[in-house]
């Protein structure tokens, strides 16, 4: 890849080497029993993949967007029920703290998040607010030094389990003249009135924790603001801009891997006489497979070069999180047909590919949305 260095390359041999040692002996099992675990999230943590990008002083490693990127396609080549649990933790957990908090924020949460012992959550989605942020129906109000908190959230990666320290909740808050704003808030989890609840019977990333949030009349101090009252509907899209190149690194992570499972199986299967890999059939859908790979990664590391460069990246992040997580599904589906029947039973590591890309057109803008943000960069309003 041009658009990569050494240090890079070297970078992914290390991600590879512990995703293939450490998570791949673990993901089916986890996978099948819908288990959470912390063991292996802390020997994640410990792998340095908290705080990819974060500055050494909070704890972090210091790296760029493309690392970060990179570590996440090679965690998602084995498992993305690890590399959600990452993406998350990173992209939506940590990365809203150092962008929009204050330093005494950064300082008491940032280390203790880059350690390896603690997750964050980022609470969006609820019963009425997905796509459209404005059904937001939590609300926060101001009692003297303290905000009152009372609502629920849904569908929250990282916020019901041991590992889980506390969560950014975008709430609404009624100004003096009545109008309502989004706000962001932080809420750590042991805070009373905040309770959090493991949501199970996924269809995909099962080994990963999704999680309700509910909060009845739960308080923290005034001082727990993240960033200034009323941009929260700013903070959110800026942080989703930077997600959504994470969410497209499962893409093509998973892409990539569905393709070398595919690939070595067609080579090793025999039908009438020769590997199914020499009929014309099979061998388009493999070229095929390999072409929309080197499209999606090209597109997805230009956009991480533009936000490391500090350039807008916000179309360029829409376009590869849509087009590679479409690109995911069709290589995904393609595999399962090369495999044929054998790739329709659990104990083939196809059939949890098949199922884990499909939240990848959902969660972080649907790929609805992202058409409707790609339009609105070509000036269609």
């Amino acid at each position: 890849m041009i658009l990569t260095t050494k240090e890079h390359e070297a970078y992914r041999h290390k991600v590879r080497e512990f995703a293939e040692s450490i998570i791949k002996p673990e993901a089916e099992q986890l996978d099948r029993e819908e288990k959470f675990s912390s063991e292996l999230t802390r020997k994640m943590g410990k792998a340095g993949f908290f705080g990819i990008t974060l500055p050494k002083e909070y704890g972090g490693q210091g790296l760029d967007t493309l690392s970060y990127i990179i570590a996440v396609e090679e965690l998602s080549r084995i498992d993305a029920s690890q590399a959600g649990t990452i993406a998350a933790h990173n992209s939506l957990g940590i990365n809203p703290i150092f962008e929009y908090g204050n330093e005494e924020q950064k300082a008491k949460y940032l280390p203790k998040l880059t350690s390896g012992e603690h997750l964050w959550a980022f609470g969006l989605t609820e019963e009425t607010a997905g796509s459209d942020a404005r059904g937001t129906q939590t609300k926060a109000v101001r009692e003297n030094d303290q905000w009152v908190i009372n609502g629920s959230k849904r569908y929250i990666t990282n916020s019901a389990n041991e590992l889980t320290l506390g969560a950014t909740l975008q709430v609404m808050v009624t100004d003096e003249n009545g109008k309502e704003k989004l706000t962001t808030i932080l809420v750590e989890k042991d805070t009373p009135g905040f309770s959090s609840e493991r949501m199970t019977g996924k269809m995909m990333w099962r080994a990963s924790d999704t999680g309700r949030i509910k909060l009845e009349n739960c308080r923290v101090p005034h001082s727990n603001l993240l960033g200034k009252e009323g941009q929260g509907a700013r903070y959110m899209l800026k942080t989703l801009d930077a997600g959504r190149l994470s969410i497209a690194a499962m893409g093509v992570g998973l892409a990539q891997g569905a393709f070398e499972m595919a690939l070595e199986y067609a080579h090793k299967r025999k039908q009438f006489g020769q590997p199914i890999s020499k009929f014309q059939a099979i061998s388009f859908k493999l070229a095929d497979m390999d072409m929309k790979l080197e499209l999606a990664r090209n597109t997805l590391y230009k956009g991480c070069l533009l936000k490391d460069q500090g350039l807008p990246y916000g179309r360029e992040a829409a376009i590869a999180k849509l087009y590679s997580s479409e690109i995911a599904r069709e290589i995904a589906d393609e595999a399962i047909q090369i495999f044929g029947g054998s790739g329709l039973f659990k104990d083939n590591p196809i059939e949890r590919f098949y199922r884990d890309q499909r939240i990848l057109q959902i969660g972080e803008g649907t790929s609805e949305i992202l058409r409707f943000v790609i339009a609105r960069h070509l000036g269609i309003k």
